[in-house]
């Protein structure tokens, strides 16, 4: 059976957003929601899960590379449940370790230093989440 995905890259300014189908396994990057400390329009995300009917709800958990939590990681937990409350979906978190610096090098070795824009780079950080979520599910 065929699961949608979206997939989110919680920041503080700004949270990446992409969409995925279990059966490729793949991500594509949605426009960035902005964000007030934290605060999406939750407006523009409904609007997003409206669209796209996804089954499960995937954010990313940022944590430092010890695996240790860090001020944004309680944030990204919030977050997240705050998506389960309002839309009533199933939310996992990812460990989204490198995945910021992974989208960067992407998007530099496709576009050089212009091409680094913020809501490229979380778009892309989103999609990196949600295929290495892919990459640890069985049975999807």
């Amino acid at each position: 059976m065929t699961k949608t995905v979206l997939a989110f890259d919680f920041g503080t300014y700004s949270i990446g957003c992409a969409v995925g189908q279990s059966i490729t396994g793949t991500a594509q990057g949605l426009p960035a929601f902005k964000a007030q400390d934290g605060i999406p329009d939750w407006a523009q995300i409904e609007k997003v899960i409206q669209e796209w009917q996804p089954d499960v709800l995937v954010v990313g958990l940022p944590l430092n590379m010890d695996g240790t939590e860090q001020p944004l990681t309680q944030r990204a937990k919030k977050f997240a449940n705050r998506l389960n409350g309002r839309f009533n979906l199933p939310v996992e978190l990812q460990d989204e370790r490198l995945t910021t610096v992974e989208a960067k090098a992407e998007i530099f070795s496709r576009g050089g230093y212009k091409a680094l824009k913020k809501g490229k780079v979380d778009a892309i950080s989103a999609c990196l989440i949600l295929e290495s979520w892919f990459e640890n599910q069985t049975g999807y």
